[in-house]
């Protein structure tokens, strides 16, 4: 392996999780060249019967991959098979075919402009245009003949270092040999992110500079604070191996309910995107559910599913936790996940427009039709069902939410807090409503002003911001007062330091990503509420995301201050 350089350099970007990592860079392959645009010598039927043998053996590879990976991975890349099967993907493929492309170039220039539409559309669209660049090169591949650009594969464990991560890469890392996973792109909710929690993996997303790594290069990578140490000296070295060490030597992370160390009940609960991911949660230690994701019955579809249709998924995800919560998030389109029959009109700012519970006030069927069929599934089931509304920036949608729930038979209706405006006004909006879950992801995003799924500005996408802290302590307070609880269902709450934190800001309950669970319900045992609220008032006190996390790294190791 190469050796080090001499000089020591430190790079930043969003840790998943708390882990650690010591080892030397490979970094990913450069992607395959650009086809040329030589005319074809073949017909345009032969060229068309290439393209679509590749994206149908191309959609093949990647189906298979989802059912080796199982869980997460397999939901997201069963939604990148769909890309290469996409009838409109196929007729821009076959039109550039009948113009005298080969397939190679027809296959390039189609996923290119389907790729730069969704880069335009922002948010999460923009996030899946990686995806599409994965499958155009996997495509492209199987036209030549040759492998797709994968992971390395050395004799040695090491560091994988790339632009961004393909889903049908990440769900199939093995863990044997790659100790962490640092990108260049991407932000904490991009697919690299979420697989690689769902996964365990330690990583860094969105670290300038990355790419300026050298293969065997050694670093540090600490997922707790973001950072990414380049060839580190023999101490840092020396210490971060002991730390690894230390963590190697605790004793198995507690089971059970979620609880701090003075006994204070803190449930966790998962986030799901389908009834599908249920059993894997309880297995996990989900004492319920947090978030439950309804947008996978209305994706893909030109109309609204029946009422009917909706109460059979909605009766499956409920009968997995008979006597346990399960929060339901009405349909959150709009902006970056577009629906035709809610929104069809072109918006200059869509993350500011026609979207969440604007879009289905506007739709109020489509609502009112999810509302019905959540109230069938529980009345026939034993959970305890809650329901909230995505996107609440006044009392007057609070109230508008609340009083239709109601009318249509839901006995408990909240709200997500993730404008600004509802977490200034808590207390008035859960004067109305019966609890508040707050999504840190859009939270942060809208406090910020930083799209948090582009890469360019992921530094200000750090939900342990004192700006967002500081919201989040407004809603817990207000909760607090009126006896309401109070959730955050946002990737911050897998953050195992920050879910601490949370709770030291009033925060009842917590819900992540099942992956998550363990560790989260490790660090919340090991403090008290006291030395959880001292933490939240350091973290408050920073002037940064950077110093409020490194305050708090700092005071763990330090005696209690009361």
């Amino acid at each position: 392996m190469p050796s080090n350089s001499d000089s020591t350099t430190l790079l930043r970007g969003a840790g998943i999780g708390r882990g650690l990592a010591v080892g030397p860079v490979m970094r990913m392959p450069a992607p395959l060249p650009e086809p040329e645009t030589t005319p074809s010598t073949l017909t345009p039927a032969d060229e068309l019967g290439r393209a679509s043998a590749a994206l149908q053996a191309t959609a093949a590879d990647i189906r298979a991959r989802g059912e080796r990976a199982g869980g997460t991975a397999h939901d997201v890349l069963e939604a990148q098979a769909f890309m290469a099967e996409d009838p409109t993907l196929a007729d821009d493929v076959e039109a550039r075919v009948q113009g005298g492309l080969t397939a190679e170039r027809a296959v390039f220039e189609a996923f290119a402009s389907f790729r730069d539409l969704l880069v335009s559309m922002g948010g999460y669209m923009a996030e899946r245009a990686t995806d599409l660049n994965d499958v155009s090169q996997r495509v492209v591949a199987n036209l030549r003949g040759v492998p797709a650009p994968g992971i390395p594969d050395p004799d040695f464990a090491f560091v994988l270092v790339a632009s961004d991560l393909a889903p049908a890469d990440t769900a199939l890392l093995d863990l044997d040999k790659v100790l962490a996973l640092v990108t260049s792109e991407g932000g904490p909710t991009s697919h690299t992110a979420i697989l690689a929690r769902d996964k365990a993996i330690v990583a860094v997303v969105g670290a300038a500079g990355a790419l300026d790594l050298a293969d065997g290069q050694t670093v540090i990578v600490d997922a707790s604070t973001g950072s990414v140490t380049a060839s580190p000296s023999a101490d840092e070295v020396e210490r971060a191996e002991a730390t690894l060490a230390e963590r190697k030597a605790r004793p198995t992370a507690p089971t059970g309910a979620g609880r701090l160390a003075d006994g204070t009940l803190i449930p966790l609960l998962a986030n799901l995107g389908s009834a599908d991911a249920a059993a894997d949660a309880v297995a996990k230690g989900a004492e319920g559910v947090g978030l439950f994701r309804t947008e996978f019955l209305f994706l893909d579809s030109t109309s609204a599913p029946t009422v009917e249709a909706q109460q059979e998924q909605y009766t499956k995800l409920l009968a997995a936790f008979p006597g346990k919560k399960v929060v339901v998030r009405a349909l959150d389109a709009g902006a970056d996940k577009p629906l035709s029959f809610l929104n069809d009109s072109d918006e200059e700012n869509p993350a500011l427009g026609l979207r969440g519970l604007r879009a289905l006030r506007a739709n109020e069927q489509v609502l009112r039709d999810q509302l019905t069929a959540l109230a069938n599934a529980a009345a026939v089931t034993e959970a305890d069902l809650w329901v909230m509304a995505p996107m609440v920036s006044t009392v007057e949608e609070t109230r508008y939410f609340t009083a239709l729930g109601r009318e249509l038979g839901l006995n408990t209706l909240g709200v997500m807090v993730e404008v600004p405006s509802a977490a200034l006004l808590a207390d008035r909006i859960l004067a109305d409503a019966d609890f508040a879950s707050i999504g840190t992801n859009d939270l942060t995003q809208y406090t910020l002003a930083a799209d948090r799924l582009l890469g360019s500005v992921a530094a200000f996408q750090d939900p342990w911001h004192p700006a967002v802290l500081r919201l989040v302590g407004e809603v817990g307070r207000a909760g607090q007062a009126l006896g309401k609880p109070v959730g955050v269902c946002g990737e911050a709450a897998a953050d195992p330091l920050l879910a601490v934190v949370l709770t030291g800001l009033g925060v009842t309950s917590l819900s992540m990503s099942p992956a998550a669970l363990a560790d989260v319900r490790a660090e919340l045992a090991l403090h008290t509420l006291e030395r959880a609220q001292e933490f939240a008032s350091l973290a408050l006190a920073a002037n940064s995301a950077f110093e409020a996390r490194a305050a708090v790294l700092e005071a763990t190791t330090a005696p209690s201050a009361s």
